[in-house]
Order: structure tokens, then C-alpha cells, then sequence
């Protein structure tokens, strides 16, 4: 294992610094790496490309980072059965990349795939709109293995999609934000690129024509690839994406056509360029800062999720926002007009979600928004649960402790 080298402010985790810096080049470094952590009781984080570390809380304390960045190879690629298995620390785009002579890919597009790593994507969820018919992280990856706090490896999942035996282990570490262990490899299953796909437009939709619309296109079986409703000052820019064989999608694209008429939302098919220029938009929505949210509420909840986003971007000048209805989930980002005014409209906005079930969650924000806000907001009914399962794989509380919710 090469020396750690000393750490700094770049190597901090939400201005909390680290006084050493491990970069593994493969498996074994990182697990003596870890070794190393739980000989010496040290407090240690990991990571990738750092797309998340502004989701939750800072450290409550921080002796080591473990970056992944060394690890980044393609480990095994079988085409045939549509897997891959892959180091944590490969980029997304680089793994696309190499998919991409194959006319396959891993069915996620979150925001700064440039940067997005596969330990990071499995440990934050991560997803774009492609969720909508092809789910999230958690619904791609098939196994992982990963190092215990005590420097043990362990493996779950299999090489095959078929294979579920050990799942759940993998399972676990989905959203957990390096809380439970270091992931050191992930295998994906993979979808072949489609062979055609179109966008369609319907702008300037009122919430309720958005929530009307999507219902139709659910009752007339419709199978979008992504949905994304943009904000666009009080209304909504919807985007529906089919993606297949060209027959199929312009089936769909017909059927469509004859929902939104009928519904009275009038809109079209874009142009290659414009349907790229189109979800670039909701893509910023997801990546503009310095403070960004992520909120869910029922998707038969829609308007009162929209109106959530309208109070958080009253406070962020110039800010965007993206929804996707059939999902529930919105983003919102932007730079706060004040700090006590973005932390006020946040609270006003998770208290509107709660009345409906729904939540706000801060994935970045400047440290004096945080000195006001709780990243995570009321603790979730599974709290207990999640601490006993803390307590089984990190018993010394070692591994980015109080990062998570509830302190975790």
C-alpha cells in the first residue's frame, strides 16, 4: 500500500478536513487501507468524483479520506448476458464510453456524469429521468462488494441478473453515503442503446394539465422512457422521451399525440437538436448551485409539490427547477438571495410537503444556509432500524459518522 499523504482543504468534506489522504490504486490497497483506519480507530469517509458530498451533514468528525479515484477499470464486460463489472471509482462517462463500441449502456443518467463514479452512484441512489422506465441505481446493480469498518471484505449480489442469492447485502448500501462501508467494485446490469428515440414538447402546462396528462398517457398504456416537467416560471414545460425501435416509437409518438389533443395540451415532436437543447435544461436544473434541494411528494400530489418549488425559488434569483411527475420527485437549485431567506422558504416548502406526505431533502448548500437549515429534516420512521443496522456493520461508528440522518 503506498503512504497516505497529508490532508487538506481540498480534501475536506463539507469544510471538515481530514488529516490523511488514502488513494488505493485497486482492492488491495483499499482494504489495507482500511485495515490501516480500523487499526488506528481513525474516522474515515470515502470519496469518488464528489458530486454528493454536500448531501447531509458534515462529518462530525474526519482523521482519514479514502479517494477512489485510482480504482477505475472496466474489471469484466460480458455483452452477450448485458453485465458489467466494474471499480468503484470509473466514471460514468468513461464507462459509457467503453459500452458504447458494444451499442450498449448503464440506463442512468444523473446530473455531472463526467464526474458521477459507480461507488458514488450505488452510496447515493443516484438517477436522471431515464427512472422512469429503467429505475435508479438500485434497480441496476446486481452485486457489489465492499470493505467492512474492520477491514473485511464482503461480497453480495452475483455476475448474472438472474442470480439474486446474497442481494440483500448490496441492497443495504444503496443511499447510505459511505456510512457502512467502502464500496470497491459493482457489477451493472445493462440495456442496449435503443435504436431510435424522439422527445416531445408541451409547454407553458398548468400543474394540474401536467398531473391530467400524465394519468392519460398512463391510462392509454403508454411507455415513456423519461418524463420531466421544467419549471418555466409558475408553469411547466413537459418533455416525454420514447426510446426503442422505430416503429415502436412512432407508435407511441402517435398515441401520444392523440392523448394531448384530446386533452387539449398542445405540443410536438423536437428536432434532434432541440430535444437535446430541451433536456440539457433539466439536467442544469439538477447541477445549477451553490444551494440545491431534492423533493418528493406523492406524484397524485403534484400541485402541491409545484408550489413547493415556486416558495424555494422566490429565494434563489434566477434559479431552476425540474419535476418528474410519474416519479414524485423535484429538484430545485439556484444562489440563495440571503441565507436566513433560502432557509426559511426551505422550511416553508418541507412544511407544505409534510401536510401531503412528501419531504425536502438539501443535496448542497453554502455553510451559513446550513447553520440554519437541517440537512434532512424530521427523522423518519425507520430511524431505529437504521441505527441498529449501523450499529451491526460499523459498531465504532467510525465510517463518515453523522453524515446520515439522524446523525448517523
Amino acid at each position: 500500500m503506498s503512504a497516505p499523504r497529508p490532508g487538506s482543504g481540498a480534501d475536506g468534506i463539507l469544510g471538515v478536513e481530514p488529516r490523511l489522504v488514502f488513494e488505493p490504486a485497486g482492492e488491495a490497497e483499499a482494504r489495507e487501507a482500511m485495515q490501516a483506519c480500523a487499526r488506528d480507530r481513525l474516522r474515515v469517509a470515502f470519496v469518488g468524483g464528489g458530486t454528493d458530498l454536500g448531501l447531509g451533514n458534515p462529518p462530525s468528525g474526519l482523521d482519514a479520506v479514502i479517494r477512489t479515484g485510482r480504482m477505475a477499470r472496466v474489471l469484466e464486460h460480458a455483452p452477450h448476458d448485458q453485465i458489467v463489472r466494474v471499480e468503484a471509482g470509473i466514471t460514468l462517462s468513461a464507462l459509457q464510453a467503453a459500452l458504447l463500441p458494444h451499442r450498449q449502456r448503464l440506463a442512468l443518467d444523473p446530473p455531472f456524469p463526467a464526474r458521477a463514479t459507480a461507488g458514488g452512484l450505488l452510496c447515493a441512489n443516484g438517477f436522471g429521468p431515464l427512472r422512469t422506465a429503467r429505475g435508479s441505481a438500485r434497480d441496476l446493480v446486481i452485486g457489489a462488494t465492499f470493505i467492512r469498518a474492520d477491514g473485511v471484505l464482503a461480497h453480495g449480489g452475483g455476475k448474472v441478473v438472474k442470480n439474486v442469492a446474497g442481494f440483500d447485502l448490496p441492497r443495504l448500501l444503496f443511499g447510505s453515503l459511505g456510512t457502512l462501508g467502502l464500496v470497491t467494485s459493482v457489477n451493472f446490469r445493462l440495456h442496449p442503446l435503443p435504436e431510435e428515440e424522439a422527445t416531445l414538447a408541451f409547454p407553458g402546462l398548468s400543474p394540474a394539465a401536467v398531473r391530467g396528462l400524465v394519468g392519460d398517457m398512463r391510462q392509454a398504456q403508454l411507455e415513456p422512457a423519461a418524463v420531466a416537467a421544467i419549471w418555466a416560471g409558475g408553469s411547466l414545460d413537459l418533455l416525454v422521451r420514447f426510446e426503442g425501435f422505430g416503429p415502436g416509437v412512432s407508435g407511441q409518438v402517435e398515441r401520444l399525440l392523440a392523448v394531448a389533443g384530446k386533452a387539449r395540451a398542445s405540443g410536438g415532436r423536437l428536432a434532434p437538436p432541440q430535444a437535446a437543447a430541451a433536456w440539457a435544461r433539466q439536467q442544469t436544473a439538477r447541477e445549477v448551485g451553490p444551494f440545491r434541494a431534492r423533493l418528493a411528494i406523492p406524484p397524485a400530489s403534484l400541485e402541491v409539490g409545484t408550489r413547493a418549488l415556486g416558495t424555494l425559488l422566490a429565494a434563489l434569483p434566477g434559479g431552476a427547477a425540474v419535476w418528474y411527475p410519474t416519479l414524485g420527485l423535484g429538484f430545485a437549485g439556484g444562489a440563495p438571495s440571503g441565507a436566513e431567506a433560502v432557509a426559511t422558504a426551505a422550511g416553508d416548502a418541507r412544511g407544505a410537503l409534510a401536510t401531503s406526505g412528501g419531504w425536502l431533502a438539501v443535496n448542497d448548500a453554502p455553510p451559513e444556509v446550513r447553520a440554519r437549515l437541517d440537512a434532512w429534516g424530521p427523522a423518519p420512521a425507520t430511524l431505529a432500524l437504521q441505527r441498529r443496522l449501523k450499529a451491526q456493520l460499523d459498531p465504532e461508528g467510525r465510517l463518515a459518522p453523522g453524515r446520515f440522518v439522524g446523525g448517523i
